[in-house]
């Protein structure tokens, strides 16, 4: 093993980390889903959208897709989807009533903190025992590890 002083190598952070994630992935996979939400075949792409509108309150389709960073119609049609199966509620904007709000609807808040809550824990724990400094690297890591792999896919042609 190639260690510098204050840390891994390159090769060999790399190395470590090419093992960690898919057993990170396989966890947070593996975190039970509410008896509520079950049989909604639930992908990540929901749970982030869930993530924003428990973490952050209710908002409109273009801020939900500011915050998720995809295109409006793409939040358009999963809002869709779970507003038809009762998940989520549109409301008018009392501001602008041509504007549509999107939240959780309340039958649905308490499965969906449950199920956001095993990975919100795991979070804080870590993030806890961190410095603020610390904190922001791993944030920033994970953002440009994000990007790296969408810069990748887009030279190979994947989606």
């Amino acid at each position: 093993m190639s260690t510098a002083p204050d840390g891994p190598a390159v090769d060999e952070a790399v190395r470590t980390l090419l093992l960690l994630m898919p057993r990170l992935v396989g966890r947070a996979k593996r975190l039970p889903v509410p008896q509520a939400l079950q049989g909604f075949d639930l992908a990540p792409r929901h749970l982030a959208l869930l993530a924003h509108l428990e973490y952050d309150g209710p908002a409109s389709v273009n801020e939900l897709a500011a915050r998720l960073e995809v295109a409006p119609t793409t939040v358009s049609l999963m809002v869709s989807e779970l507003s038809r199966r009762g998940v989520l509620e549109r409301t008018t904007d009392p501001a602008d009533r041509r504007r549509r709000i999107i939240a959780i609807a309340p039958a649905y808040t308490a499965p969906i903190g449950e199920w956001l809550s095993g990975n919100a824990s795991a979070w804080e724990r870590v993030m806890r025992d961190l410095t603020p400094a610390d904190r922001a690297t791993v944030i920033t890591a994970l953002r440009a590890y994000e990007t790296a792999l969408e810069q990748g896919a887009n030279r190979t042609g994947e989606p």
